[in-house]
């Protein structure tokens, strides 16, 4: 099996390099990854400029661009053929509910997915990452299941809370819950005293209830979710075709 493994906190980061440890043991792996931090990217592609691709001193290959970009490059031109998997972290930080809309992490994943791979993006619910050797282990754990039975072409965001192993209450597929409207802007003067503006914290969660991913977490479960990306809403058609036609 030979799974194609990227980001978005960087190729130097804690997490891509636990994953790739534990990957390697059960698969060939390639590490396309980008060479800074570019959380909360989304499903950005660099069209304005070329890209390059560089190899750090551990083999992993980064790429100044997005986590989109990363996957794009390495599947459509610098892999001689396809990954079986392409699995994407693990993120330092939660990835639920609305987070998904941004999440750099989940692009890269989402890239696979639409290329026609079988794609995992997989966060560590914690900012201080005391046990990304749990989350390395739940990828362990997919990428052996999905070698005795494929899947097919699926697209699962995985968020493993930040506890021992031994500690994990079990597994729960979920659904994405949802935040609160986003915090403020954060006004600032900076030494040219300009005003400049940092973009305010995630609202806390509004639904969090029973089956949705922030439950499962908060539980100690881990939360698998697959997801999708048709957003057309169905139910909305007949009331804008109604609408246009008055």
């Amino acid at each position: 099996m030979h799974i194609l493994i990227s980001n978005d906190d960087g190729y130097f980061a804690p997490g891509i390099e636990q994953l790739a440890a534990a990957l390697r043991a059960h698969a060939h792996i390639t590490v396309v990854a980008p060479e800074r931090d570019r959380s909360g990217a989304s499903n950005s592609l660099t069209l304005d400029r070329p890209l390059q691709v560089r190899r750090a001193p551990n083999g992993f290959l980064f790429v100044n661009g997005t986590p989109t970009d990363c996957v794009h490059l390495a599947v459509t031109g610098l892999l001689d053929e396809l990954p079986d998997m392409v699995v994407s972290g693990i993120n330092l930080g939660a990835n639920m509910g609305d987070d998904t809309l941004y999440s750099g992490t989940v692009a890269a994943a989402t890239e696979g997915y639409l290329l026609g791979i079988p794609s995992v993006a997989i966060s560590l619910a914690s900012k201080t990452a005391v046990h990304l050797a749990t989350a390395a282990q739940v990828a362990v754990d997919i990428v052996e299941r999905h070698a005795r039975t494929p899947a097919g072409g699926w697209l699962l965001n995985v968020n493993v809370p930040d506890i021992p192993l031994g500690e994990v209450r079990g597994t729960r597929v979920t659904r994405l819950g949802r935040r609160h409207k986003a915090e403020g802007a954060i006004a600032a003067t900076n030494p040219r005293g300009e005003t400049v503006y940092w973009v305010g914290s995630a609202g806390a969660a509004a639904d969090a209830g029973e089956g949705t991913d922030f439950h499962a977490v908060a539980d100690g479960c881990v939360s698998i979710t697959p997801l999708q990306f048709d957003l057309t809403h169905r139910e909305l058609m007949s009331g804008v075709t109604g609408w246009l036609a008055r």
